[in-house]
């Protein structure tokens, strides 16, 4: 038998509920249909691993870190850069946080990965957002009864001073602090598996930095053949569409597959 994961990224309230603060649109329908995927495959799915956002209002990526030569804070979807911070155009709030934020923007930029997007608040621990969407939550939990495993929750994004798009290491790791660092325990887990069914929000952003994370990770690039996208269980952020199309295309040239909800092990 074939062991089968389920890698599933930040399936939470404000990514797939449309009220949600960081909507991801169409990905309410994603969820619905992977949440069936779940209780049809429940004696099929060997581990499932959640993903989970977990931030802090105040946040290098939420409004009220930073401020404008008006005092104003900048609207979401604002582009920081670190010329902008030098010209005075943005700072930080607390001016003692300025140093430190342009140092992780410029490293940020080094890598090329991304530029600093500010973002709406969104899945603050504690708060209704942060939750995992009721449909999902109620299938894990089914096949969580039915196989008396425990599905392998992963958190993320904690520290205020950067991103953490990827569940495998933030964008700018923080030498002080091990849970930026590289998720070790969650590659190995992955690597043990036969097949790895990738889905969750948004494709464009925290899918698409985990997904190549881990990819990096392994300890033989063949194992990306075991990665399986589950194109209908996972949407870009508006505006961000391209991002999504081009992590698909570079994964898939480098082994990965493509799959839907319905069609996986339809038989």
């Amino acid at each position: 038998m074939q062991k089968i994961h389920l890698l599933l990224i930040d399936p939470q309230n404000d990514f797939c509920d449309p009220s949600g603060s960081l909507y991801v649109g169409g990905a309410d329908q994603d969820m619905g249909r992977l949440a069936s995927m779940i209780h049809r495959l429940k004696d099929k799915i060997d581990d499932i691993h959640v993903t989970l956002d977990s931030h802090r209002r105040i946040d290098i990526s939420h409004p009220l870190w930073w401020r404008g030569t008006a005092g104003r804070t900048p609207d979401p979807l604002t582009v920081i850069t670190a010329d902008s911070v030098e010209n005075g155009t943005w700072t930080t709030t607390i001016p003692s946080a300025r140093p430190r934020s342009l140092h992780y923007l410029r490293a940020l930029e080094t890598s090329g990965r991304y530029p600093h997007v500010v973002w709406p608040e969104h899945c603050l621990i504690g708060d209704e957002g942060h939750n995992v969407y009721p449909l999902v939550a109620e299938a894990i939990h089914e096949w969580e009864d039915r196989r008396f495993a425990m599905a392998d929750f992963v958190t993320k994004g904690s520290n205020p001073w950067t991103e953490h798009f990827s569940a495998v290491q933030a964008e700018v790791p923080d030498p002080a602090d091990p849970s930026t660092q590289v998720n070790a325990r969650l590659i190995s887990t992955l690597e043990d598996a036969d097949i790895i069914l990738l889905a969750g929000e948004a494709l464009s952003h925290c899918l698409a930095h985990t997904v190549r994370d881990v990819a990096t990770q392994f300890a033989d690039p063949r194992y990306i053949s075991k990665m399986v996208l589950l194109t209908d269980a996972s949407s870009s952020v508006t505006g961000f569409e391209s991002l999504g199309a081009d992590f698909a295309r570079e994964m898939c040239a480098k082994g990965m597959k493509t799959s839907t909800t319905t069609d996986f092990l339809a038989a």
